[in-house]
């Protein structure tokens, strides 16, 4: 995506001539946190009610938690990587990567453009617990660790999609937050191929994905 010109035109470029599909390409984040937030609370619910009459606190919870959050920042860094920046083969995958991602490179300061679409998510939302159910249900046959680990994934998929908007459009001039800023702002306006992590750049170090 090094390729494609900035666009700081405040008017958003339009990806469908139908006004219906067009519509579906734009969100706010606040739409994030009211479609996402009861999801994470239903399974938090779940996982605290599977729990009652063991007599124990439930220690898996929190650590179930915190592995989901983990789960997510590498599946953040993976999809940015090797599906957003995936390399075309042709107009028709150029075309798809645009929609996706190329978008957003083109016209970063896009305000509703800036966090994932219901669209995309939902579907994503899906295929993610379904591989997490089969892997650490069914193949470690831990059921009782796929509710944590599904909160944990949620909520730090809401905070990616907040920190990105964030970045794009406040400040952040103290601490982690203009760390995280300066990142981001450097993989769009130097290194478009490096960087991928928004939300945490642990992934970057581990995968030396982080220029010198």
């Amino acid at each position: 995506m090094d390729h494609l010109k900035i666009n700081h035109d405040p008017e958003p470029v339009r990806l469908f001539q139908s006004d219906f599909l067009e519509f579906f390409t734009h969100v706010s984040p606040v739409t994030i946190v009211i479609l996402w937030a009861p999801v994470a609370g239903f399974f938090l619910a779940r996982a605290i009610l599977s729990a009652e009459g063991s007599g124990q606190f439930p220690v898996r919870i929190p650590i179930g938690i915190l592995l989901g959050l983990l789960l997510w920042t590498l599946t953040e860094y993976l999809v940015h990587r090797y599906v957003f920046h995936y390399k075309p083969h042709g107009a028709w995958q150029e075309r798809i990567v645009f929609m996706f991602h190329g978008i957003h490179h083109y016209q970063p300061q896009c305000k509703t453009r800036l966090v994932m679409p219901p669209a995309v998510s939902i579907p994503g939302g899906i295929i993610f617990y379904g591989f997490v159910y089969l892997v650490v249900g069914g193949l470690f046959r831990s059921p009782r660790w796929v509710d944590p680990l599904l909160v944990g994934s949620i909520v730090g998929y809401v905070t990616y999609d907040l920190i990105h908007y964030a970045t794009h459009h406040f400040p952040m001039r103290r601490g982690w937050l203009k760390f995280l800023k300066r990142h981001h702002m450097q993989h769009h306006y130097k290194t478009p191929d490096q960087r991928f992590g928004v939300s945490s750049p642990l992934w970057d170090w581990v995968f030396q994905t982080t220029p010198d």
